[in-house]
């Protein structure tokens, strides 16, 4: 297929140069009926592709012309049978993936560190998450991958299970055997679900961890928008027919979708497509070779340390993305997030994370070496101002919670009679709503876990720092909702 063309932006382009007269809605009809200081700084090109699916352009619900062509071209540059374009972000496409494969009842493995839009799939499918641990970096207060040991050891405990789910990459770059993981599960006939938010490059370069599609993974939610350059809330859903249904996967991709679809994220999908398919190859060796040039430099800076090839010690740690600048501060007096202040209020830079022990910075196409110098420069600084004394001790204590027990279902939990009780008061209840540091949004406790006080003293320790600790109905956090104990009647 002509990788060159973009059918979809191409076909809004030709129809807005048209300049016709709409009678429908958005209501703002090309910018004419909005504030005029908002439609001046979008840009008039922009508004006049703002549609909805009238008949030249194509429906995303039923596509047959723009759409249709743009998903085909799609599904061919990743190397899938059927790609399904989402305007509901990497979640919706992530929902669509479970519900298709899961009903009430049915049983799914899953990594205990996945994101919320996961668990929230799973309330809404009513499926059983088995889970499975993931292998703790203690040494940086993360969690990696999982092994393919215990994919087999949960396929053995159950044959019965529709799916296996995993992340590749992590937030932080590092993924697991995703290629053997699949030869397991397809073993058993279990499909394979790949939460590959973090990984719309790899299929593009041989120098990045395999790619979803490229293991043989039969489902794969890509946000293109984090790292491909479509706009924000844009991501695809690949799918490889046989263990998965192309067609019920339509169906609840069109349930879970919003009627009024945003042509002006979809050409951005369509544009992303093309340039990743002719361009990226040679743009993400690029960018590989600015990230590693960092690396090094960070890694020469006293105080500092960007984790790298040197965790590839198991199955879950098998390849690394060193595009993503994971920077320890351990050994600096100053936490991630004071660090990420820091930055933002003395050089402007922004980073994609921080926790209470690092940040995480992200190397893009749209990076270059004038952005790398800068970075350089104010870690430096920072690494400088922030550096220990001899009296200070040399590490910060490094905690990272035990995984909570599932004692009933999230979804038995999510739609249990419930009680507010005090957060301090809360330890050896099960809660019913998630408690979460968002990014990168995996829960700290999820529906239907039970409450230790060692994730409490997490959940304070990540609000003592400024961490953004959301999810649970009081954002005080005073709190928090769990499921009613029924007393005996006297």
């Amino acid at each position: 297929m002509n990788q060159q063309k973009t059918p979809l932006f191409t076909g809004l382009k030709q129809y807005a140069s048209k300049n016709p007269t709409p009678f429908h809605i958005p209501g703002h009809k090309k910018g004419h009926g909005m504030d005029p200081s908002y439609r001046e700084f979008i840009g008039e090109n922009a508004l006049s592709i703002d549609l909805i699916n009238i008949a030249p352009l194509d429906d995303l619900h039923h596509p047959h012309g723009f759409i249709h062509e743009a998903q085909q071209l799609a599904a061919h540059a990743f190397g899938a049978d059927y790609t399904f374009f989402s305007v509901q972000g990497t979640s919706g496409a992530i929902m669509t993936m479970i519900m298709s494969v899961c009903k009430p009842g049915d049983k799914i493995i899953v990594p205990r560190n996945v994101h919320k839009s996961i668990m929230s799939a799973i309330i809404f499918s009513g499926a059983l998450p088995i889970f499975v641990h993931p292998v703790i970096d203690r040494a940086h207060g993360i969690a990696h991958g999982v092994t393919t040991t215990s994919i087999q050891r949960a396929i053995d405990a159950h044959p019965d299970a529709k799916a296996v789910l995993v992340i590749n990459p992590t937030y932080y770059g590092f993924a697991c055997d995703l290629k053997e993981i699949v030869t397991i599960a397809h073993a058993a006939a279990i499909p394979v679900l790949v939460d590959e938010a973090h990984g719309v490059h790899t299929h593009f370069s041989k120098e990045l961890p395999i790619s979803a599609m490229e293991a043989g993974a039969d489902m794969a939610a890509t946000s293109v928008h984090k790292l491909g350059g479509s706009l924000t809330q844009s991501s695809v859903l690949n799918v490889k027919s046989g263990l998965v249904s192309v067609d019920h996967t339509t169906a609840i991709m069109s349930m879970l979708t919003t009627t009024s679809t945003s042509y002006i994220l979809l050409a951005s999908l369509d544009a992303a497509r093309k340039h990743l398919a002719t361009e990226g190859e040679k743009e993400l060796k690029r960018v590989i070779a600015l990230a590693h040039s960092a690396r090094k430099q960070l890694n020469e800076i006293n105080g500092l340390h960007c984790i790298g090839e040197e965790c590839l010690t198991s199955s879950a740690t098998f390849a690394h993305d060193p595009t993503k600048l994971f920077i320890s501060l351990n050994e600096l007096s100053i936490s991630g997030y004071e660090a990420e202040v820091w930055l933002r209020d003395r050089y402007g830079i922004e980073v994609e994370l921080s926790d209470l022990y690092n940040i995480l910075c992200i190397i893009t196409l749209g990076d270059d070496q004038s952005k790398i110098d800068l970075l350089l420069t104010a870690m430096t600084e920072l690494a400088a101002s922030f550096r220990q004394t001899d009296k200070q001790s040399i590490s910060l204590s490094v905690k990272v919670p035990d995984i909570p027990t599932l004692a009933i279902s999230p979804r038995d939990a999510f739609y249990s009679q419930t009680e507010f009780v005090s957060f301090d008061q809360s330890a050896g209840r099960i809660i019913a709503e998630f408690i979460m540091v968002y990014p990168p949004g995996i829960p700290i406790l999820s529906p239907g876990e039970l409450i230790t006080q060692e994730n409490l003293e997490y959940v304070k320790e990540n609000m003592e720092a400024g961490l953004p600790v959301q999810g649970p109905e009081d954002q005080t956090l005073a709190f928090l909702k769990v499921i009613k104990e029924q007393s005996a009647i006297q």
